[in-house]
Protein backbone atom coordinates (compact mmCIF):
# COMPACT_ATOMS: atom_id res chain seq x y z
CA UNK A 1 0.00 0.00 0.00
CA UNK A 2 1.38 3.40 -0.98
CA UNK A 3 0.97 5.98 1.80
CA UNK A 4 -0.80 9.22 1.00
CA UNK A 5 1.53 12.15 0.47
CA UNK A 6 1.08 15.28 2.53
CA UNK A 7 1.66 18.73 0.99
CA UNK A 8 4.86 18.90 3.02
CA UNK A 9 6.22 15.67 1.54
CA UNK A 10 5.13 16.65 -1.96
CA UNK A 11 6.76 20.05 -1.64
CA UNK A 12 9.95 18.48 -0.35
CA UNK A 13 10.05 16.20 -3.36
CA UNK A 14 9.25 19.00 -5.78
CA UNK A 15 11.87 21.29 -4.28
CA UNK A 16 14.58 19.31 -5.99
CA UNK A 17 13.20 20.63 -9.23
CA UNK A 18 12.88 24.32 -8.49
CA UNK A 19 16.12 24.84 -6.69
CA UNK A 20 18.27 23.98 -9.14
CA UNK A 21 16.80 55.74 5.89
CA UNK A 22 14.59 58.08 7.71
CA UNK A 23 10.90 57.72 6.95
CA UNK A 24 10.92 60.59 4.44
CA UNK A 25 13.88 59.13 2.56
CA UNK A 26 12.27 55.70 2.67
CA UNK A 27 9.03 57.08 1.22
CA UNK A 28 10.99 58.76 -1.59
CA UNK A 29 12.56 55.43 -2.49
CA UNK A 30 9.10 53.87 -2.76
CA UNK A 31 7.21 56.37 -4.92
CA UNK A 32 7.14 54.15 -8.03
CA UNK A 33 4.60 51.91 -6.32
CA UNK A 34 1.92 54.55 -6.41
CA UNK A 35 -0.90 54.82 -9.04
CA UNK A 36 8.65 21.08 -10.31
CA UNK A 37 6.41 18.69 -11.62
CA UNK A 38 5.85 20.55 -14.84
CA UNK A 39 8.32 22.56 -16.84
CA UNK A 40 6.42 25.45 -18.46
CA UNK A 41 7.44 27.04 -21.71
CA UNK A 42 8.99 30.48 -21.17
CA UNK A 43 5.87 32.27 -22.39
CA UNK A 44 3.16 29.82 -21.42
CA UNK A 45 2.14 31.84 -18.36
CA UNK A 46 3.29 35.23 -19.59
CA UNK A 47 0.96 38.23 -19.52
CA UNK A 48 0.07 39.18 -23.09
CA UNK A 49 -1.54 42.58 -22.43
CA UNK A 50 -2.66 44.76 -19.49
CA UNK A 51 -5.71 43.28 -17.79
CA UNK A 52 -7.53 43.64 -14.46
CA UNK A 53 -7.69 40.36 -12.57
CA UNK A 54 -9.27 39.01 -9.41
CA UNK A 55 -7.01 37.52 -6.76
CA UNK A 56 -8.56 35.45 -3.99
CA UNK A 57 -6.97 35.35 -0.55
CA UNK A 58 -7.33 32.72 2.16
CA UNK A 59 -5.93 33.68 5.58
CA UNK A 60 -3.48 31.42 7.40
CA UNK A 61 -4.49 30.42 10.92
CA UNK A 62 -0.88 30.76 12.07
CA UNK A 63 2.70 30.32 10.90
CA UNK A 64 3.71 27.25 12.92
CA UNK A 65 1.68 24.31 11.59
CA UNK A 66 2.14 22.46 14.90
CA UNK A 67 1.24 25.36 17.21
CA UNK A 68 -0.98 27.99 15.60
CA UNK A 69 -0.86 30.15 18.73
CA UNK A 70 2.90 30.68 18.51
CA UNK A 71 3.90 34.08 17.09
CA UNK A 72 7.63 34.54 17.93
CA UNK A 73 10.14 33.16 15.43
CA UNK A 74 13.71 34.29 15.98
CA UNK A 75 13.65 38.08 15.80
CA UNK A 76 10.34 38.16 13.93
CA UNK A 77 6.76 38.14 15.23
CA UNK A 78 4.06 36.76 12.95
CA UNK A 79 1.34 39.25 12.00
CA UNK A 80 -0.65 37.48 9.26
CA UNK A 81 -0.43 35.49 6.05
CA UNK A 82 -2.51 34.82 2.95
CA UNK A 83 -2.66 32.06 0.35
CA UNK A 84 -3.25 33.76 -3.01
CA UNK A 85 -5.05 32.16 -5.96
CA UNK A 86 -6.55 33.42 -9.19
CA UNK A 87 -8.41 32.04 -12.19
CA UNK A 88 -6.11 34.17 -14.35
CA UNK A 89 -3.67 31.73 -15.91
CA UNK A 90 -0.73 34.12 -15.76
CA UNK A 91 -0.97 34.77 -12.01
CA UNK A 92 1.90 33.13 -10.14
CA UNK A 93 5.65 32.81 -10.18
CA UNK A 94 5.95 35.79 -7.82
CA UNK A 95 9.67 36.43 -7.52
CA UNK A 96 9.92 40.01 -6.23
CA UNK A 97 7.85 42.59 -4.36
CA UNK A 98 8.10 46.25 -3.42
CA UNK A 99 5.59 48.12 -1.24
CA UNK A 100 4.81 51.78 -0.72
CA UNK A 101 5.64 53.52 2.56
CA UNK A 102 2.29 52.46 4.06
CA UNK A 103 2.69 48.79 3.11
CA UNK A 104 -0.45 48.97 0.99
CA UNK A 105 0.17 49.55 -2.71
CA UNK A 106 2.58 47.13 -4.32
CA UNK A 107 4.50 46.21 -7.43
CA UNK A 108 5.23 42.51 -7.81
CA UNK A 109 6.97 40.70 -10.63
CA UNK A 110 6.41 37.26 -12.03
CA UNK A 111 9.36 35.27 -13.27
CA UNK A 112 7.50 35.08 -16.60
CA UNK A 113 8.23 38.78 -17.22
CA UNK A 114 4.97 40.22 -15.93
CA UNK A 115 4.03 43.07 -13.59
CA UNK A 116 1.34 42.75 -10.95
CA UNK A 117 0.18 45.94 -9.23
CA UNK A 118 -2.55 46.48 -6.68
CA UNK A 119 -3.27 47.08 -3.00
CA UNK A 120 -3.11 44.96 0.14
CA UNK A 121 -6.23 45.32 2.30
CA UNK A 122 -5.94 45.17 6.09
CA UNK A 123 -8.12 44.78 9.13
CA UNK A 124 -6.05 46.14 11.97
CA UNK A 125 -2.62 44.55 11.65
CA UNK A 126 -3.80 41.57 9.61
CA UNK A 127 -3.87 41.35 5.84
CA UNK A 128 -7.33 40.41 4.54
CA UNK A 129 -7.02 40.47 0.77
CA UNK A 130 -5.50 41.81 -2.44
CA UNK A 131 -7.52 44.41 -4.35
CA UNK A 132 -7.42 46.27 -7.65
CA UNK A 133 -4.87 43.95 -9.24
CA UNK A 134 -3.66 44.63 -12.76
CA UNK A 135 -1.39 42.31 -14.72
CA UNK A 136 0.85 43.81 -17.44
CA UNK A 137 3.71 42.52 -19.60
CA UNK A 138 7.19 43.94 -19.12
CA UNK A 139 8.18 45.90 -22.19
CA UNK A 140 11.60 46.33 -23.74
CA UNK A 141 13.20 49.40 -25.34
CA UNK A 142 11.20 48.69 -28.52
CA UNK A 143 7.88 48.75 -26.66
CA UNK A 144 7.30 45.04 -27.17
CA UNK A 145 7.07 42.42 -24.38
CA UNK A 146 10.56 41.29 -23.44
CA UNK A 147 9.40 37.69 -23.82
CA UNK A 148 9.60 38.31 -27.58
CA UNK A 149 13.38 38.43 -27.05
CA UNK A 150 13.35 35.22 -25.04
CA UNK A 151 13.82 37.22 -21.82
CA UNK A 152 11.55 35.95 -19.09
CA UNK A 153 13.35 34.82 -15.93
CA UNK A 154 12.75 38.11 -14.07
CA UNK A 155 13.88 37.50 -10.49
CA UNK A 156 14.47 40.76 -8.59
CA UNK A 157 13.09 44.27 -8.32
CA UNK A 158 14.35 47.53 -6.77
CA UNK A 159 12.91 51.05 -6.61
CA UNK A 160 14.58 54.46 -6.70
CA UNK A 161 11.93 57.17 -6.83
CA UNK A 162 10.07 56.64 -10.11
CA UNK A 163 12.79 54.32 -11.39
CA UNK A 164 12.23 50.58 -11.22
CA UNK A 165 15.06 48.09 -11.76
CA UNK A 166 14.44 44.46 -12.72
CA UNK A 167 17.06 41.70 -12.87
CA UNK A 168 16.81 38.94 -15.48
CA UNK A 169 18.58 35.81 -14.36
CA UNK A 170 18.98 33.63 -17.43
CA UNK A 171 20.37 36.38 -19.66
CA UNK A 172 22.23 38.23 -16.87
CA UNK A 173 20.79 41.67 -17.53
CA UNK A 174 19.20 44.51 -15.56
CA UNK A 175 16.48 46.68 -17.06
CA UNK A 176 15.60 50.19 -15.79
CA UNK A 177 12.04 51.48 -16.10
CA UNK A 178 10.85 55.04 -15.49
CA UNK A 179 7.34 54.64 -14.14
CA UNK A 180 6.81 58.40 -14.49
CA UNK A 181 6.56 57.63 -18.20
CA UNK A 182 3.57 55.31 -18.32
CA UNK A 183 3.78 53.27 -15.10
CA UNK A 184 3.89 49.57 -16.06
CA UNK A 185 3.42 50.58 -19.72
CA UNK A 186 6.92 52.13 -19.77
CA UNK A 187 9.69 50.51 -21.80
CA UNK A 188 12.85 49.24 -20.15
CA UNK A 189 16.42 50.24 -20.91
CA UNK A 190 19.46 48.08 -20.21
CA UNK A 191 21.79 49.04 -17.37
CA UNK A 192 25.50 48.56 -18.13
CA UNK A 193 26.87 45.71 -16.00
CA UNK A 194 30.35 44.57 -14.99
CA UNK A 195 31.75 41.83 -17.19
CA UNK A 196 31.72 39.37 -14.28
CA UNK A 197 27.98 39.89 -13.82
CA UNK A 198 27.31 39.06 -17.45
CA UNK A 199 29.25 35.80 -17.01
CA UNK A 200 27.24 34.45 -14.07
CA UNK A 201 25.71 30.96 -14.47
CA UNK A 202 22.50 31.44 -16.42
CA UNK A 203 20.36 29.63 -13.83
CA UNK A 204 22.15 31.00 -10.73
CA UNK A 205 22.44 34.61 -11.78
CA UNK A 206 21.19 37.91 -10.36
CA UNK A 207 18.54 37.24 -7.72
CA UNK A 208 18.46 40.30 -5.43
CA UNK A 209 18.51 44.06 -6.06
CA UNK A 210 18.64 47.06 -3.72
CA UNK A 211 18.66 50.69 -4.88
CA UNK A 212 20.33 52.63 -2.06
CA UNK A 213 18.52 55.94 -1.40
CA UNK A 214 19.95 59.31 -0.38
CA UNK A 215 21.04 59.62 3.22
CA UNK A 216 22.45 56.10 3.39
CA UNK A 217 25.97 54.76 2.91
CA UNK A 218 26.42 53.88 -0.78
CA UNK A 219 23.67 56.32 -1.80
CA UNK A 220 23.03 56.08 -5.53
CA UNK A 221 24.40 52.54 -5.75
CA UNK A 222 22.51 49.55 -7.11
CA UNK A 223 23.42 46.44 -5.12
CA UNK A 224 23.01 43.25 -7.15
CA UNK A 225 23.53 39.80 -5.65
CA UNK A 226 23.55 36.48 -7.48
CA UNK A 227 21.68 33.39 -6.40
CA UNK A 228 24.73 31.14 -6.46
CA UNK A 229 27.39 32.63 -8.67
CA UNK A 230 30.45 31.66 -6.64
CA UNK A 231 33.95 33.09 -6.32
CA UNK A 232 37.07 30.95 -5.96
CA UNK A 233 36.41 30.59 -2.20
CA UNK A 234 32.86 29.38 -2.69
CA UNK A 235 31.19 32.63 -1.62
CA UNK A 236 28.29 34.26 -3.47
CA UNK A 237 29.16 37.03 -5.92
CA UNK A 238 27.61 40.48 -5.65
CA UNK A 239 28.14 43.79 -7.43
CA UNK A 240 28.02 47.51 -6.56
CA UNK A 241 26.76 49.19 -9.71
CA UNK A 242 27.02 52.97 -10.13
CA UNK A 243 27.47 55.25 -7.12
CA UNK A 244 30.80 56.52 -5.85
CA UNK A 245 32.44 53.12 -5.19
CA UNK A 246 31.45 50.56 -7.81
CA UNK A 247 33.01 47.14 -7.61
CA UNK A 248 32.57 43.49 -6.72
CA UNK A 249 32.02 41.90 -3.31
CA UNK A 250 30.95 38.52 -1.97
CA UNK A 251 28.42 37.20 0.52
CA UNK A 252 29.78 34.48 2.78
CA UNK A 253 27.94 31.28 1.88
CA UNK A 254 27.13 28.82 4.64
CA UNK A 255 25.01 25.73 5.24
CA UNK A 256 24.23 25.40 1.51
CA UNK A 257 21.91 28.42 1.45
CA UNK A 258 21.44 30.38 -1.78
CA UNK A 259 20.22 33.98 -2.14
CA UNK A 260 16.53 34.62 -2.90
CA UNK A 261 16.15 38.37 -2.36
CA UNK A 262 17.18 41.32 -0.20
CA UNK A 263 15.77 44.55 1.15
CA UNK A 264 17.11 47.61 2.96
CA UNK A 265 15.77 48.57 6.36
CA UNK A 266 15.27 52.24 7.23
CA UNK A 267 17.89 51.64 9.96
CA UNK A 268 20.52 51.00 7.31
CA UNK A 269 20.81 47.22 7.55
CA UNK A 270 20.27 44.78 4.69
CA UNK A 271 17.99 41.80 5.21
CA UNK A 272 19.13 38.91 3.02
CA UNK A 273 16.52 36.24 2.28
CA UNK A 274 18.01 32.82 1.57
CA UNK A 275 16.76 29.29 0.88
CA UNK A 276 18.14 25.79 0.61
CA UNK A 277 17.05 22.31 -0.36
CA UNK A 278 18.41 18.87 0.43
CA UNK A 279 16.83 15.42 0.09
CA UNK A 280 17.66 14.75 3.72
CA UNK A 281 16.73 18.10 5.27
CA UNK A 282 14.04 19.29 2.86
CA UNK A 283 13.35 22.98 2.25
CA UNK A 284 14.49 25.76 4.55
CA UNK A 285 14.56 29.56 4.48
CA UNK A 286 16.42 32.07 6.59
CA UNK A 287 17.08 35.79 6.90
CA UNK A 288 20.48 37.29 7.68
CA UNK A 289 20.94 40.89 8.85
CA UNK A 290 24.01 42.63 7.41
CA UNK A 291 25.12 46.26 7.93
CA UNK A 292 24.90 48.25 4.71
CA UNK A 293 28.24 49.92 5.45
CA UNK A 294 29.98 46.53 5.13
CA UNK A 295 29.17 46.35 1.40
CA UNK A 296 32.41 47.66 -0.09
CA UNK A 297 34.50 46.59 -3.09
CA UNK A 298 36.45 43.43 -2.24
CA UNK A 299 34.53 42.75 0.98
CA UNK A 300 33.09 39.41 2.07
CA UNK A 301 29.91 40.38 3.94
CA UNK A 302 28.20 38.32 6.62
CA UNK A 303 25.71 38.76 9.42
CA UNK A 304 23.69 36.90 12.04
CA UNK A 305 20.69 34.74 11.19
CA UNK A 306 17.58 36.40 12.64
CA UNK A 307 14.96 34.00 11.25
CA UNK A 308 14.77 30.38 10.11
CA UNK A 309 11.88 28.17 9.00
CA UNK A 310 11.41 24.80 7.37
CA UNK A 311 8.39 22.86 6.15
CA UNK A 312 7.02 22.61 9.68
CA UNK A 313 5.97 26.22 9.05
CA UNK A 314 3.80 27.92 6.46
CA UNK A 315 6.49 28.49 3.87
CA UNK A 316 6.97 27.68 0.22
CA UNK A 317 9.54 28.78 -2.33
CA UNK A 318 10.04 32.18 -0.69
CA UNK A 319 11.56 34.52 -3.29
CA UNK A 320 10.66 38.09 -2.32
CA UNK A 321 11.17 40.30 0.73
CA UNK A 322 10.47 43.95 1.54
CA UNK A 323 10.10 46.19 4.60
CA UNK A 324 8.00 49.18 5.61
CA UNK A 325 7.32 51.12 8.82
CA UNK A 326 3.80 51.52 10.21
CA UNK A 327 2.46 54.75 11.75
CA UNK A 328 2.85 53.00 15.13
CA UNK A 329 6.58 52.58 14.45
CA UNK A 330 6.57 48.83 13.72
CA UNK A 331 9.01 47.64 11.08
CA UNK A 332 7.02 45.12 9.03
CA UNK A 333 8.73 42.45 6.94
CA UNK A 334 6.75 41.12 3.98
CA UNK A 335 7.69 37.94 2.11
CA UNK A 336 6.16 36.31 -0.96
CA UNK A 337 6.61 32.91 -2.59
CA UNK A 338 6.98 31.71 -6.16
CA UNK A 339 4.70 28.74 -6.84
CA UNK A 340 6.46 27.89 -10.10
CA UNK A 341 2.96 27.49 -11.56
CA UNK A 342 2.84 24.12 -9.82
CA UNK A 343 -0.32 22.52 -8.41
CA UNK A 344 1.49 21.45 -5.25
CA UNK A 345 3.04 24.82 -4.45
CA UNK A 346 1.42 28.03 -3.24
CA UNK A 347 1.60 31.77 -3.71
CA UNK A 348 2.01 32.99 -0.13
CA UNK A 349 2.31 36.48 1.28
CA UNK A 350 3.53 36.62 4.89
CA UNK A 351 4.04 39.55 7.25
CA UNK A 352 6.09 39.76 10.43
CA UNK A 353 7.09 42.49 12.85
CA UNK A 354 10.84 42.90 13.22
CA UNK A 355 11.69 42.86 16.92
CA UNK A 356 14.63 45.01 17.90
Amino acid sequence: MIPALSRRRLLTAAAGGFFGLGLTQWAQAQTAVQPPPRRAKPDEYSVAEPVSIEVNARPLAGFDTRDRSRVRFGELEFRSGLVLTSKFRGFGGLSGLRLDAKGERFIAISDKAGWFTGRIAYRGKAMTGIEGVEASPMLGPDGRPITARGWYDTEAIALDGSLVYVALERVNRILRYDFAKGFTHAGGEEVPLPAAARKLPNNKGLEALIAVPRGQPLAGTLIAISERGLDVRGNILGFLIGGKSPGQFAVRRSDNFDVSDATLLPSGDVLLLERRFSWLGGVGIRIRRIPLKSFTPGAVVDGPVIFFADLGYEIDNMEGIDAHVTPEGDTVITMISDDNFSMIQRNLILQFTLLG
